[in-house]
């Protein structure tokens, strides 16, 4: 098992970082996002999870990644400019990492531990793949890409209500 998610750190789009340590006590769902993907539409769902529930101590923290068909070929400004003029995105987005591989972010090294796919697979398949975490940072479940934002919902309010 690595780190505690708690104790790694990313680099938010700005490029300054932000210790993951600062989400203590949320929900979290972490996504891969990508602006250029048949599941791009996702934003909207994301972004209304979290307008709905930020207030009871929910985030969506989104790390573009163009190791999928490069479909996030943009440097922070465009991504950020994107998220903001087509989606309306207010969820932290951070700077653009790899998912896979051994270039892979810490903290998706950690979530894929956690959280393995279908067969013990821990590579993920795809962009909007999507790791929800509990409030004292275990990883308690994994969604493939064609799970909207909207069907995890229910989940989110057990574990905010927990």
């Amino acid at each position: 098992m690595s780190a505690n998610l708690y104790d790694l750190t990313a680099e938010s789009l700005d490029g300054k970082p932000v210790a993951l340590g600062d989400y203590k006590g949320k929900v979290l769902l972490f996504v891969n996002v990508a602006s250029k993907c048949g599941f791009t539409p996702q934003y909207a769902g994301l972004e209304e999870l979290y307008r709905k529930y930020k207030d009871q101590g929910f985030e969506v923290l989104g790390f573009p990644c163009n190791q999928f068909g490069a479909q996030e070929p943009g440097d922070a400004a465009e991504i950020a400019s994107f998220c903001s003029l087509t989606y309306e995105v207010s969820f932290p987005m951070f700077a653009k990492v790899e998912v896979n591989g051994a270039g892979a972010h810490p903290v998706y090294k950690h979530l894929k531990e956690d959280k393995p796919g279908i067969l013990g697979i821990e590579a993920i398949k795809w962009n909007f793949t999507k790791f929800l975490v509990n409030k004292t940072g275990e990883t308690v479940a994994r969604f493939g890409p064609q799970v909207t934002p909207a069907q995890i919902g229910p989940e989110i309010e057990k574990l905010l209500a927990a």
